[in-house]
């Protein structure tokens, strides 16, 4: 049996503080990340060059944040069976918290156990731990410390679906997340749909980050041989991901075999872009040397898929401990197994006016012979892709259920997002344009609030 509770979480909280009432019109000279991209092929070149931005406009800076922490109560939504309890903060950017295996009682994703922003985000304030579900442009989404619309609908087999959703600003495009929980699954589906409702192409960027608890034997695998790896020298390389000592590209900097499936054994941060072929469901999983890890697999359109560790360096470590409090050994903390859109993060996809994108996710606990994970690299990454076999079967099925769930209005309305949907659609009905209000997007007048008072006085009485 599936629940959806309304419940909450306490945490030492530094709180968001004021958000800056001075437009951001002079931009961020480091809005955007820019590198050397001549090792690329062009269709990623082209992807990147497309669709920056000069400005977060019409977005605010949050950057009224500081460092002294209260006990604080954050309102959750919790959708739970036998197997698996998913808790989500709608609050902040309907962020994934924590999933846990009822059965054994682990949790899967790196819980962070204080609630401190940070100067990461695209409106500066960002803050780690769990899944966060960034659109937008490049780097961590505009609103994750904003809330989210959220809603419970009915599935197909009877069961609650989460509904979370908003309407971005910057795109002028509508998100929506589904979130399924079957009676008696070990997979959370987290079904996404991103909506077009402009009469011109949009520039779309999309990346689910999900941080995963490191120790120094993490490794992470997906289904390919060479990354497209950023060190931040501004130089995109393309490289082996676990280069055995006799073949090219073999020795790093150090002189050492550059094995970099291992997040917890380089000093430096870096991303990393697994260069996934085409023909296989994309996944990435994260897995201790018992074998045991978290896994996040994907319908097709969902292509990319990325590690980004911090590195045991004194800049790594010092932005951890401030994210999340002291680490228990430099090995420790957390590192980010990603999915996206594109192949890089450097990239936006263009959207066709009036088009609508979907894929389906799932998340789900990872147990596989032990050992393997600390064996031979490409060893290890087939054996771990036969066991998500039967997973991404399912999906099939899960995707195209999902999909009818998604034209659904809901049954109930909960917690309830910002009222710059609502305006939206006030504006868009006057001008005759297609309307973000919708059966299962209700952008209802009730949600207006103080910060579009002036914008609906200007559009009502000029």
């Amino acid at each position: 049996m599936t629940e959806l509770l309304a419940s909450e979480i306490t945490l030492p909280t530094a709180a968001l503080g004021p958000v800056n009432p001075l437009p951001p019109l002079a931009g961020d000279l480091g809005l955007d990340k820019t590198a050397d991209l001549a090792a690329a092929p062009s269709q990623m070149r082209d992807q990147a060059a497309y669709g920056r931005v000069a400005t977060l406009a019409p977005y605010l800076m949050q950057d009224g944040y500081g460092r002294k922490r209260t006990m604080q109560s954050h309102p959750a939504l919790v959708l739970a069976n036998e197997r698996l309890r998913a808790t989500f903060l709608p609050g902040l950017g309907g962020r994934l918290w924590s999933l846990v295996d009822v059965v054994t009682g682990r949790e899967l994703l790196y819980r962070n156990p204080i609630h401190q922003p940070a100067n990461l985000g695209l409106r500066n304030a960002w803050l780690a731990g769990g899944v966060e579900w960034n659109i937008g442009t490049i780097g961590h989404t505009p609103l994750t410390c904003e809330p989210l619309h959220a809603a419970r609908v009915t599935a197909e087999d009877g069961s609650p679906v989460l509904r979370l959703y908003e309407f971005e600003r910057m795109r002028r495009v509508i998100y929506q997340l589904d979130v399924h929980l079957p009676p008696g699954s070990a997979r959370l589906y987290v079904h996404v749909r991103i909506t077009n409702p402009n009469e011109d192409e949009v520039p779309i960027y999309w990346w689910s980050n999900i941080a995963v608890p490191q120790t120094g034997d993490t490794r992470v695998f997906a289904p390919a041989d060479r990354t497209w790896n950023y060190s931040y020298d501004n130089v995109l390389r393309h490289e082996p991901i676990a280069p055995r000592a006799s073949e090219p590209g073999a020795a790093s900097r150090e002189g050492t075999i550059a094995d970099i499936s291992y997040p917890a054994r380089f000093t430096d941060a870096a991303d990393f872009f697994f260069d996934l072929g085409r023909d296989a469901t994309p996944w990435i999983a994260a897995v201790e040397a018992d074998g045991t890890g978290l896994a996040q697999l994907s319908t097709d359109r969902l292509t990319g898929r990325k590690l980004f560790r911090w590195g045991t360096g004194p800049g790594g470590r010092r932005w951890q401990e401030w994210l999340s409090g002291p680490l228990p050994n430099p090995a420790g903390g957390y590192a980010e197994i990603q999915a996206g859109l594109a192949d890089t993060q450097f990239e936006h996809l263009p959207m066709p006016p009036g088009a609508v994108w979907e894929w389906t996710e799932a998340y789900q606990g990872i147990d596989v012979t032990p050992g393997v994970a600390a064996g031979p690299w490409q060893d290890g990454r087939d054996h771990i892709g036969a066991a998500l076999a039967d997973a991404a079967a399912e999906l099939a099925h899960v995707y195209a259920s999902a999909q009818r769930t998604a034209l659904l209005p809901p049954n109930e309305m909960l917690p309830a997002g910002s009222g710059w949907g609502a305006l939206e659609s006030a504006l868009r009905v006057r001008s005759g344009e297609a309307d973000v209000d919708t059966a299962a997007t209700p952008f209802t007048p009730d949600t207006l609030g103080a910060d579009q008072a002036p914008w609906l006085e200007l559009l009502e009485t000029g």
